[in-house]
């Protein structure tokens, strides 16, 4: 009679088992975090870039060395530094109010860091136009909510590389299809900090 009921017992727990691999499960492996994050990546949005920053980088350095309107000096600086790394910041946001992202650009020197040159591409057709250059060094662009805004460091006489009297920041904004000046702000740095001494005055 034992063995009777435990081998009904044992054919119970066996209809269970296979009654639940039938119905497909709710375990981690069907939904949960992970499967999110895989789904989510697997389908791209129409529009959104897939190339990777390193290809990206290497298109905003096409731009720069294919447009005539760039410097031979600044082609001269735009080589890399060691290996494939070259002085050059890219930036991707909307500032024209075009349907792709603009590009920014930003060369500069290897051993100081020094901006030489600030670009705009906006998107044209199925290339990319020069829509603002500034090359007077040192010279740095960025894109803040919507505006180009360009900072251009002051030197004044016997002024140290590291320790300028002062800055220039201008912010751009896209109007009648071109960058129209609407802020310019002057900074002037104070000679006693960063380790500089003011000159003697005779009394």
């Amino acid at each position: 009679m034992k063995a009777v009921i435990a081998a009904v017992a044992v054919l119970a727990a066996l209809g269970l088992l296979v009654s639940a691999c039938g119905t497909g499960g709710t375990g981690a492996r069907d939904e949960g975090p992970a499967s999110d994050s895989v789904n989510a990546s697997a389908v791209e949005e129409p529009g959104t870039p897939s190339a990777s920053p390193t290809r990206e980088r290497a298109e905003a350095i096409r731009l720069v060395r294919a447009d005539p309107g760039v410097s031979a000096a600044v082609k001269r600086d735009l080589k890399p530094c060691f290996g494939d790394e070259y002085p050059v910041d890219v930036s991707y946001g909307k500032l024209t109010g075009g349907t792709a992202d603009d590009v920014l650009v930003n060369v500069m020197t290897c051993g100081d860091a020094v901006g030489v040159g600030s670009y705009v591409y906006r998107e044209d057709g199925d290339a990319y136009k020069n829509v603002f250059r500034a090359e007077e060094p040192p010279v740095y662009a960025e894109i803040d909510r919507g505006d180009l805004v360009v900072t251009q460091q002051v030197y004044g006489k016997g002024d140290s590389l590291e320790y300028p009297s002062g800055e220039e920041v201008i912010t751009y904004r896209w109007t009648a299809n071109r960058f129209a000046e609407r802020d310019r702000t002057t900074n002037d740095y104070s000679k006693v900090v960063g380790g500089e001494t003011p000159a003697p005055t005779e009394n």
